[in-house]
């Protein structure tokens, strides 16, 4: 007769009870266990359950199989374990630190229901100030710290009467990217009724710590340091930071002096590329330990189109939900005609004038102050509605708004024919159309314009943003101190607010991260970001490249880094470009960093050797950033050596180079690399010859090492400077 024990295990991934189906008692004897897995808890990473529970089942043995699979009598399977893999798996917590604004505890994100234990590695607190006590944290906010040393020296005291000296957060963007990282799963999910569906964070198992670094008056750098030293001190898995490091070396940037840290002590730290996109050299946080993230769209959409007096209908977007429109055309003026200021077509503060946009509709230029508070300078001086107009630092890039009157933004084409039509009718009217939330929007996705590019000002060797994720009108919890404006004058309360920026891509590679951390965690920093790197997609279904909204072409590495990433094939890459502490201080050595410098960084007593040679080239870097000098002349060769670690199936993989380059030659050595057991390495040289070229002269191709089941993609940037 079979005696049964059994206990509940808490998984990152969902809930399960295991049955013991025998009683062995030697320690590494295998038994029969049956894992009982919550279905309805998968997360939306997973296509299908049997991947979820061949995960969970891969995170703590490499070795056992499923004997079945069951679907009916239960949700879950067996296998055989030993009593040391049935603990791991009885507790796989993944814990996430955010560094930002502060987090408001009672967004229902944050709902801990059914969640186990605080996990044991956890060495943080919960800390009390302004409208927050230790009671709100709970087993899915584990943890809550606040740091404003650095700010009260620089600015004065912190007024409590308009922040919280606390981890509240007052303003709304913290509670978006930690929900968005690693919320838990609320339906019914909507702002005013768009995009209504059930809201996730990307890691919803996962547990959150929340570090408030940015005030009123902004993110000081020995504030977010110090948080930076607490998270790593209260054993957190992966750091989100969407927030800006400078372009200075890294050795006097605090974000990578700090993120070289976490890195040394297995923490992955994903950050922001950036906002100041689509020009050249725009991007921020370029250490090659920092996973840096650029933003791209989803297949949503939130239309609202002008109609116009003459017939014509124009596309726009808007979030606007309230008193409706008269249901007729209605007068329509230029804000640069209502107005005595020289930048008035802008609806700056105080530039319109009441008698010329009272009851009328006012076309404004996008430009200097936020999109939703020139609404609100509308709506203060009389005007009924708003078109807002791209100019051309914006394109044809389209942020949607929860505008505090019926308003809605237009591409720049749309904006130029909106204008001619407003200069040359003597009675222009126009009504807007809002039309709710769209899917199934191509292509998609596209670069934001706003992402910040490549190359890198600081190692142009070293190919950034890494890649790009959703970033542009994102869903997530939001603060109760504020509307979804942000505006003091915003009276009106959400639980979810939609928002735009690198801010909300950097949290969803954050919580993929520590999907992957759950699944496979042995992996290092490196080879988590080689497993998102080296299986993003560059192209869509229909075989056609990634757009650039911005100029409405294919993207480049310089854009998309890798690619978008793809959460599934990163679950299982085949092979990762693994880099361990040696290999950032060899890459350090090759920058010529003398010992002090690399001493800000590492902290330890560490000399280059005088007798070896550092190639910066030589760092295992998933992608590849190849610089010619114009200046030389003739023919220019370059060779980078790469070592793939295999953490799939054995098997043989073949290379390829795609496209092809007039300009470039490129050539791999070996073509062929064969692995036979798991964590066995293999290394190859790339050797590129470049042409005489012009200055400026860019060229871009795709290094592929394909098995026939895994393609391990690397992207490669050629420049003329």
């Amino acid at each position: 007769m079979e005696v049964f024990k059994r206990f509940i295990i808490l998984l990152l991934l969902g809930f399960c009870h295991v049955s013991m189906a025998a009683t062995l008692e030697k320690k590494n004897q295998r038994k029969t266990y049956i894992v009982h897995m919550a279905k309805s808890q998968m997360p939306a990473i997973f296509q299908h359950h049997t991947h979820w529970y061949d995960s969970s089942l891969k995170s703590v043995s490499g070795s056992a199989k499923m004997i079945y699979t069951y679907d009916n009598v239960i949700h879950g399977f067996s296998t055989q374990l030993t009593n040391e893999e049935a603990q791991q798996l009885q507790s796989q917590p993944v814990i996430i630190g955010v560094l930002d604004t502060g987090v408001w505890p009672e967004s229902k994100s944050f709902a801990d229901t059914g969640l186990g234990p605080i996990p044991r590695s956890w060495k943080g607190a919960c800390e009390s100030g302004t409208n927050f006590s230790s009671s709100n944290c709970n087993r899915k906010l584990i943890g809550a710290r606040y740091f404003a040393d650095g700010y009260e020296t620089a600015l004065g005291r912190i007024d409590t009467s308009k922040e919280s000296k606390s981890p509240r957060d007052d303003d709304g963007h913290g509670t978006h990217t930690a929900s968005t990282a690693a919320g838990s799963v609320v339906d019914g999910a909507s702002l005013f009724g768009y995009a209504a569906g059930t809201a996730r964070g990307m890691a919803t198992r996962a547990r959150v710590a929340v570090y408030k670094v940015c005030w009123i008056g902004g993110c000081f750098s020995s504030d977010i340091l110090a948080a930076m030293e607490k998270a790593i001190e209260d054993n957190v898995n992966v750091l989100s930071m969407s927030l800006g490091g400078g372009m200075s070396d890294y050795y006097r940037d605090s974000v990578a002096i700090g993120a070289f840290a976490a890195m040394e002590k297995g923490i992955l730290v994903s950050c922001s590329a950036g906002n100041a996109g689509p020009g050249a050299f725009s991007l921020s946080n370029m250490a090659p330990w920092i996973t840096t993230v650029g933003a791209g769209t989803l297949d949503r959409d939130f239309p609202a189109s002008v109609s116009l007096g003459n017939g014509r209908n124009y596309s726009g977007v808007s979030l606007y939900r309230g008193s409706p429109l008269p249901g007729k055309l209605l007068p329509f003026v230029y804000a640069g005609n209502a107005t005595n200021a020289t930048n008035g077509n802008l609806c700056m503060m105080g530039t319109l004038i009441p008698e010329k946009v009272a009851g009328k509709i006012v076309l404004c230029d996008r430009g200097m102050n936020a999109r939703v508070q020139k609404g609100a300078v509308v709506k203060a001086a009389g005007g009924l509605g708003m078109v807002l107009a791209n100019t051309a630092a914006n394109g044809e890039e389209l942020v949607a708004d929860a505008h505090l009157l019926p308003a809605t933004a237009v591409g720049q084409k749309s904006g130029d024919s909106i204008k001619s039509y407003l200069f040359s009718d003597p009675n222009p009217t126009v009504t807007i159309l809002f039309e709710g939330t769209k899917v199934g929007i191509e292509p998609s996705p596209v670069v934001a314009a706003f992402s910040s590019r490549g190359p890198n000002s600081i190692t142009a060797e070293v190919l950034k943003p890494d890649m790009i994720a959703p970033g542009v009108n994102i869903l997530a919890g939001w603060t109760g101190a504020v509307g979804p404006t942000g505006l003091a004058t915003d009276p009106r309360r959400v639980e979810f607010n939609i928002i735009s920026g690198t801010s909300m891509s950097c949290p969803h590679v954050s919580g993929l991260a520590g999907l992957l951390k759950a699944a496979h965690p042995e992996w290092s920093p490196a080879a988590i970001r080689s497993a998102l790197m080296t299986t993003a997609y560059t192209e869509y279904k229909n075989k056609q490249k990634l757009q650039d909204i911005a100029t409405g072409k294919a993207s480049t590495p310089f854009d998309h880094g890798a690619g978008h990433v793809d959460p599934v094939s990163a679950l299982n890459p085949g092979l990762v470009y693994d880099l361990t502490v040696e290999d950032y201080l060899g890459f350090l050595c090759a920058l010529n960093y003398t010992e002090s410098q690399i001493r800000i960084l590492a902290k330890s007593n560490f000399s280059c050797d005088a007798s070896k040679k550092y190639r910066v080239t030589d760092l295992n870097y998933p992608s590849f950033a190849v610089n010619f000098d114009t200046l030389t002349g003739g023919s220019n060769v370059v060779k980078y050596t790469r070592t793939l670690t295999n953490v799939g199936s054995p098997g043989t993989y073949k290379v390829s180079i795609s496209p092809g380059t007039p300009e470039v030659k490129i050539s791999v050595e070996p073509q062929t690399l064969s692995f036979s057991q798991a964590n066995e390495k293999k290394s190859y040289t790339v050797t590129f010859t470049g042409s005489s070229q012009p200055s400026n002269t860019f060229s871009f191709a795709r290094l592929e090492w394909s098995n026939g089941k895994y393609t391990v993609g690397s992207p490669i940037a050629v420049s003329w400077t």
